[in-house]
This record gives structure tokens, C-alpha cells and sequence, in this order.
């Protein structure tokens, strides 16, 4: 037998006959054939030198200790590791900022081993504990006071070959005590004690026992009595721009930087985004959703047309209209946007191709209960024709992607469905969470949509804040815990959780300055000096002229006149520095508000738009600051006291409460007028009744049996078929049942609310009737659905009305000119809407003066 062959590397050992191997020890060949020999093999050998390690990360110091290599990190690379340690980990919320701060202390002091060698995931973690226990908050970033950089500036010193020195690190009072330190460093000294990669962090894990416990201790760390520090106001050109990736299934942030004057591809992206978001919404709903066995034998309609009720409904199956080619005389159900043609046919277009509606026998669902106009995304069913009878009169726009012959004859009309908040983030409101998923899926909880952090990473944790401050919500407290908790409520300061709101504040009229000292007088006196007892914000709605301002006109004036009235506002506020230095104003522009109205005379203005510019709020802001040094002092006698402030905000804007818990959206535009501008109009058929059908309202009961079904309400004679129809109809669809004794302007009101709530969109309509800014129309949609929507529409009366979950208000005008008129005393009455952050409801509040 020819001798073994030795491995190159490895000195080949010999065996005497007398040695005694153990078990444990014993190698055996794998085959004689091959000669191999029979090495003993160790599993950890002692003081090894890894051969093949890398040479060029460090080199040894004249201290012994490795020189690093810095790198060139980019932030998108290390965003994964940062994820994991600082959001699923520590709970907190990496910005864009903070992650740019990051890449770049981790590439300089770690260099090329932070992947390999864990260096970047411990630096972080150490990181995080001292942004806690210095108070930063739910939000890692470098903000004014440039605290994220004076943390990493402090732990420059104690890094050492990419890693933190312990002993520097006590030296330099880290998150935790000198004594605990220096005892880990010194058995971290004893070789084997240790190994590099475990999941300590920096020989400080033995506090870390318990993960709970940390966190608890954290959140008293960030935990901040004072409700405002949680209220944050989001600019439109401050939100993220966000794309629907139909290869992900998901929103994506949008590429490039945002311009005000784009390519042309950003107006088709800004149509297309907003169809994929309405059909993946469809595609969610469980009437678009085939069941895996089906009896039902008639094809689905929007009328829910069943032969009984324990008939299984077909689901609904969306057509594209290119596939409409070839197939005439059939019935399908079409998603699309309602425009006009060149020819000026209303037409209906998808992404495919577009087709020539004929409403001749159309009926809307629910009847006279939702507007439609061109720019809206329906669904319409119908039969389609190809008979050529019907054609535009342009004749050859035929093929995919153009407008293809014949006609669509529609039956029905509808709005897409609204999908509520918790179904779209995920959040399971006293549903299960596997009910929950069966519906409507994972949603869209880890999405950042406000730029505040996401649903599934800070919302637990702020909910947690929210029910330290408000307490448990009134309707999930029994009646025995809330009668004993009233004696500890009375004992204890109640906290703040109302918003006033007014709206149409013209400030060229003296009476709208008298109704603000009014509105303010009256917080002011009751809430006799105390904090509590005031509003979290004052929200003033434009126009803050009644004419447009600079646009060339006398009536409007010009850019003095328009600093005027604000200098004006800044003398009534004066006269209220304890409200100016406890409550946030925040000013929320219209279209008679420059810079926009100085080119629009009055008409629509592009929205979003920008706030009032600085030019003209200076003595507004200097009043602000004024206040503050009068009530909370120059010298930092109050420092944990968040101070007022006054806010231009754009139009529209967001304001939050508790990170995503709490989304408010304010928008002031003159809606109801434009959708009676530009409605579609019906046919009435014969013995149509002047009944509505299908109108929102504030307490959504479905009928419990057949006598408050829509027929029984009628009192029409129809067929069993029908009236097991409309049952199924009233208890499966999204419209509301109705309520007959509601006044015209409620009716109105809800018409409104279901339109906009069902488009999920503040401007459905076309561009020529209100421009849009391409890059910025992400911040004119309503998914996810916020909490509460306030809209200022002067030509509406007031209103407070809850649909799908949502809290619409109207604010109206803050002068009551029809009870100005009817009032011979010559007194005024001030109206506005204040808002209960805690209850989730709005009400309407009057004052005279």
C-alpha cells in the first residue's frame, strides 16, 4: 500500500502502535482506493489563524490595536441592517437624514468588515440605547438641534478597530452605569470568555435580560405629558411621493426629485397611478374576489341580483375595454375614467382603450346619491354594441390604447367602494387578525404614508402614548371601571384634545375680525388661566380676502392691502398672548390667496399650492414670538413647555396626532359648486318616486328585516326576486341605508361625503376644471383613509357626518351673513367647528357678538 498522500498546508502526523485513540477521535477512510489517510480531527483547534480572512480591512497599530480602512457606505446598503436593530429591535423610526449621518459614521470607523464581521449592527444598537436614554424620541434624525450628531461625535473616541471601546465608553457616560462596564470589560479581556459574534452588545448584555422591560423603559423615557409634542403639520410638498408597483404589489417611493414643471410622462404616471390604486382596492373587496365554487347561474351585477338569499353571488369580473372587440351583444362591467371625447361623446377610458358611453336608460347607484363627472374613476355595466351606429363623428380612432368603434350601452353606474383605514393598513379594530387577513389581506402597514413612520413599526407604541394620555376610549370602558374612574378624572387635569376650526376668514371685512375676537374671548374666559382647558390648534381657513388678491383688480387690491389685513389679525391677536403662547395657529390658504390668485383672477388655482407667503405674516409671526417670551419667558424658565406657533400651511395639509394613529386632513376648496358644474345628468324614467336611495349617514345600521329594505320603503309592488334583490343589495354593498327625514342640506352634505370618500381623492376631476401639480398629486389622495376630513366649502352649510369610518366636517363660513340679515338687534353670530381628537367627532359651535 502506497504511503498517504499529506495535505498541502498541514504537516502529515504519524501514529505509534502504542498510542490509545478515543472514540470520539477516531476517523475512519473513506475508501482504501484512495488512499486517505485517517487524520484526527479537532472541531475548534486552538489559535488558529484564519487563512483566508481578509488582509486589507485593518492592520495592527503600534497599540496593538486594528487600523480601520474607512469606505464609502451609501445609504440604501446599510438601510436592511438599520432596519432590523433600530426598528424591529429598539421600536424607533430611521428618516432619510439620520440614515445619510449613519452610512457615514459606520463606513468611517467599521470600513469593509461592518457586513461580515457584525460590526455596523452592534455600533447601531449601542447607538440606539443612548438615543433613548437622551430623550430623541420615536424618530431617528438630525434635527435643528443637531442631536443625532453630537451623539456620534461622543462615540468617535471610543471607537477602536470598528468596534466600541467598553472601557472608553464608561469613561464617557454611556447608556449605562461605569461599574457594569468595567466588569464586562474585564472578563471581555479573559480569552475564550467571549465570542465576536454573539448577540451581545458591547459586553453589555447582561442588563439586557428582559426586552420588555427595556422597553418600558424607553417609552418613559420618550414619554412627554404634553399632547402637543406629539401634533406634527405636513405640507403637501413635504409628504412622500409614493408609486403603486403592480409587479410588487406594493407603493413605492416615487424616483427622481419632484419638479414643478415635469415631462409630460409624469401626467400619464399621475393617471395611471391612480387607477392602480382603485383596482388593486377593487381587487381587495370581496365581491372581486371568485369563490372557489359557485351555484349562482345569472351573471353578476352591481344590483346584486340573486334568486334567493342563499344563493352564492357570482363575483364581479372587471372587463378591459380592448377585450370589448368582437364580442357585441354581451354584458360586462367596466373600470374607467369618465371623459370626454374630441368629438365631445362621453366616454369611459382604462389603460387599455377607451369606448362611447349611452346613458339613454342608465341608472346611478344609489339615485341621486353621488356625483359623476368627467375625471372620475366608476364602474359601469352595461351591454356592448358594435352595430358602428352610434360612432363618433371623427370615425378612425380605432385599435388599443385609442377609442375603439361601436358603443357601450350602460344599465348601471356606480363608485368604486371605499375601503376603511384598518383594512388598508392592517389594523384589526375589533375584528380578528385571521379575519382580518382572509379579507383583505397583509395591507399596507409597513408603508410610511405620511413620512412619520409606518402603521406596523411606531403604531403600537403610539397607541400606547395615546391611551397613557386620553385614557381608554368611552366605549370600551364598562359601566362599573368608568363610574370609579369619573372621581380620578375629576381629581386629575383633563388633558387637551380639541381643534377649533374656522373657516372663510376674510380679514378685509371688519365683522369676520370681530368674530374672531369672539371665538377667541370665549376660550379664553373659560379657560380661566389654565392650560387644560384650551385647544390643542386654531385652524384658520381662507380666503383671507374676499376678492383676489394682486390680480389686477380694485375690488381684490394689491400686495399692501394684503399685508394690511394680516397686520390687522396680528393687532386682534395681541390681545390673547396666553392663547398665542399654548395653542398652535395654523393658516390654510384659498384660491383668492397669493401667489396663485395674482394669475388666476379668481378662478381654480393649481393645487396643491403653497402657503401665504413670509412677506405678508411677519407681524403675525413677531406677535407669536412676543407672546411666547411674555408667558413662558426669555430666560428658559419653561423649557419642556412646547410653545405656540403660528403655521402657514398649504392647501391642502395634514395635521397628525400620534405619529399615524391620528390623520386630519384640511382642504379649502369650493367643491360643491364645481360637481353641479360638471355632473353627468340621468334620464328620469316614469313613476321614478322622489325618494333617494343610498345616502351616507352618520350611523350606518343595515336593515334587520324586510320591511326597512329600500322596496318596503318605496311601497312599490315588485316581485319576490326584486325584493330579495334590494335585500341583498342593503346588506352586501357600501351605501348606507337611507333616512327620510333628513333635511335637503344633510342630503346634500352626504352626497358630498359618499363622492369624495368613495373616489378617494380631493380633486376627481379633469385638468381643465382644477389643475393639478403632476409630482404632487400623491398628497391630493385619500388612501389610506385619514381619520378625519375638513373641508372648507363656503357654499355649504356646516357639517359633522361619519362615513366608512371617516369623520367628514364642513366648516362653512365663520359669518353667518343669512342670520346677520334676519337679525334686527344688529348683532353678529359666529359659527366653527371644533373637533374632539379623543371621541373622533366634530361639532358644530356658535358665539354672538
Amino acid at each position: 500500500m502506497e504511503a498517504p498522500v499529506s495535505t498541502p498546508g498541514l504537516p502529515a502526523r504519524t501514529f505509534k502502535a502504542a498510542s490509545k485513540t478515543s472514540a470520539n477521535e477516531q476517523v475512519f477512510s473513506s475508501s482504501p482506493g484512495f488512499g486517505t489517510p485517517a487524520y484526527p480531527i479537532k472541531t475548534r483547534p486552538p489559535n488558529f489563524a484564519n487563512p483566508f480572512a481578509a488582509q486589507l480591512n485593518a492592520s495592527t497599530s503600534a497599540h496593538g490595536a486594528p487600523t480601520v480602512l474607512p469606505i464609502l457606505l451609501p445609504p440604501q446598503t446599510l438601510r436592511p441592517v438599520a432596519f432590523r436593530t433600530l426598528t424591529k429591535k429598539h421600536n424607533l423610526t430611521l428618516t432619510s437624514s439620520g440614515l445619510g449621518l449613519l452610512s457615514t459614521f459606520v463606513g468611517r470607523h467599521c470600513g469593509s468588515g461592518w457586513r461580515e464581521e457584525g460590526l455596523a449592527e452592534r455600533v447601531l444598537d449601542e447607538i440606539a440605547r443612548v438615543w433613548k436614554k437622551s430623550g430623541g424620541g420615536l424618530l431617528i434624525e438630525d434635527g435643528p438641534d443637531k442631536k443625532l450628531s453630537n451623539i456620534l461625535k461622543s462615540l468617535e473616541p471610543c471607537m477602536s478597530g470598528g468596534r466600541l471601546d467598553t472601557g472608553k465608553l464608561s469613561r464617557t457616560n454611556s447608556s449605562v452605569g461605569s461599574t457594569n462596564l468595567s466588569r464586562s470589560a474585564s472578563f471581555a479581556n479573559r480569552p475564550g470568555a467571549t465570542r465576536d459574534d454573539s448577540q451581545t452588545s458591547l459586553g453589555i448584555s447582561a442588563l439586557d435580560v428582559n426586552g420588555d422591560a427595556s422597553r418600558d423603559i424607553g417609552e418613559e423615557d420618550d414619554f412627554h405629558p404634553d399632547i402637543r409634542s406629539y401634533l406634527r403639520h405636513i405640507s403637501a410638498f413635504d409628504q412622500p411621493r409614493l408609486i403603486y408597483s403592480t409587479s410588487k404589489k406594493s407603493l413605492e417611493p416615487a424616483s427622481g426629485s419632484a419638479s414643478l414643471l415635469p415631462p409630460i410622462q409624469h401626467k400619464i404616471s399621475m393617471f395611471r397611478n391612480r387607477y392602480h390604486l382603485v383596482h388593486q382596492r377593487l381587487m381587495r373587496n370581496e365581491s372581486f374576489q371568485a369563490p372557489s365554487f359557485s351555484t349562482a347561474t345569472r351573471p353578476p351585477s352591481l344590483l346584486h341580483s340573486a334568486s334567493s338569499l342563499t344563493t352564492q353571488q357570482n363575483a364581479y369580473k372587471i372587463t378591459p375595454i380592448s377585450n370589448l372587440l368582437g364580442r357585441s351583444g354581451t354584458p360586462h362591467l367596466l373600470l374607467g375614467m369618465l371623459a370626454h371625447s374630441a368629438a365631445g361623446d362621453l366616454s369611459i377610458a382604462d389603460l387599455s382603450g377607451s369606448v362611447v358611453l349611452d346613458l339613454t336608460v342608465a341608472r346611478p347607484i344609489p339615485e341621486d346619491g353621488a356625483w359623476f363627472c368627467p375625471g372620475m374613476i366608476v364602474l359601469v355595466e352595461g351591454t356592448y354594441e358594435e352595430d358602428g351606429s352610434h360612432n363618433s363623428n371623427l370615425g378612425t380612432a380605432a385599435g388599443v390604447g385609442g377609442q375603439i368603434k361601436g358603443v357601450f350601452v350602460a344599465d348601471t353606474m356606480a363608485g368604486p367602494p371605499a375601503e376603511r383605514r384598518a383594512l388598508t393598513l392592517g389594523i384589526s379594530n375589533g375584528m380578528g387578525a385571521q379575519t382580518l387577513h382572509a379579507n383583505v389581506g397583509a395591507g399596507f402597514g409597513w408603508i410610511d404614508f405620511l413620512g412619520l413612520g409606518s402603521e406596523k413599526a411606531i403604531g403600537s407604541q403610539m397607541r400606547r402614548v395615546q391611551r397613557r394620555i386620553f385614557g381608554p376610549s368611552p366605549q370600551t370602558i364598562p359601566t362599573s371601571v368608568a363610574a370609579a374612574a369619573d372621581e380620578e378624572e375629576q381629581e386629575s387635569e383633563p388633558p387637551r384634545c380639541k381643534i377649533a376650526i374656522l373657516g372663510e376668514c376674510t380679514l378685509n371685512s371688519p365683522r369676520t375680525l370681530e368674530a374672531i375676537r369672539a371665538i377667541l374671548s370665549s376660550y379664553y374666559t373659560s379657560s380661566s388661566g389654565h392650560v387644560s382647558a384650551l385647544p390643542l390648534s386654531i385652524v384658520l381657513m381662507g380666503n383671507f380676502v374676499s376678492a383676489a388678491s394682486m390680480a389686477g383688480s380694485t375690488k381684490g387690491g394689491g400686495s399692501v392691502e394684503y399685508k394690511e389685513h394680516f397686520d390687522a389679525l396680528a393687532s386682534v391677536l395681541s390681545e390673547f398672548s396666553f392663547l398665542l403662547a399654548n395653542v398652535s395657529f395654523v393658516f390654510v390658504p384659498g384660491d383668492n390667496d397669493p401667489w396663485a390668485s395674482s394669475f388666476s383672477a379668481g378662478g381654480a388655482t393649481m393645487v396643491p399650492r403653497m402657503g401665504v407667503p413670509e412677506l405678508f405674516t411677519s407681524r403675525v409671526r413677531r406677535a407669536v414670538t412676543t407672546a411666547n417670551t411674555e408667558v413662558h419667558g426669555s430666560g428658559g424658565k419653561d423649557k419642556d413647555a412646547v410653545k405656540g406657533e403660528a403655521i402657514w400651511a398649504s392647501n391642502p395639509a395634514r395635521v397628525c396626532l400620534f405619529g399615524p394613529v391620528e390623520e386630519i386632513v384640511l382642504f379649502r376648496d369650493d367643491i360643491t359648486g364645481r360637481f353641479r358644474r360638471h355632473a353627468v345628468t340621468f334620464a328620469r324614467t316614469e313613476g321614478e318616486g322622489e325618494d333617494e336611495d343610498g345616502q351616507p349617514q352618520t350611523q350606518q345600521q343595515p336593515p334587520t328585516s324586510q320591511s326597512q329594505s329600500p322596496s318596503a320603503l318605496n311601497g312599490d309592488n315588485m316581485d319576490a326576486d326584486a325584493d330579495v334583490d334590494d335585500e341583498i343589495h342593503a346588506a352586501t354593498s357600501h351605501v348606507p341605508v337611507t333616512v327620510r327625514t333628513s333635511s335637503p342640506s344633510i342630503q346634500a352634505a352626504r352626497k358630498l361625503i359618499k363622492t369624495l370618500i368613495d373616489q378617494s381623492h380631493l380633486s376627481p376631476f379633469p385638468l381643465h376644471a382644477r389643475p393639478q401639480l403632476w409630482d404632487h398629486a400623491s398628497s391630493l389622495s385619500l388612501y389610506p383613509l385619514p381619520t378625519a376630513l375638513v373641508l372648507c366649502d363656503a357654499e355649504m352649510p356646516a357639517f359633522a357626518i361619519t362615513y366608512e369610518g371617516c369623520h367628514v366636517m364642513n366648516v362653512g363660513r365663520v359669518i353667518d351673513e343669512l342670520a346677520l340679515r334676519k337679525d334686527s338687534r344688529g348683532s353678529g353670530l359666529a359659527r366653527w367647528i371644533e373637533y374632539d381628537c379623543r371621541r373622533g367627532r366634530g361639532e358644530e359651535r356658535s358665539v354672538r357678538f
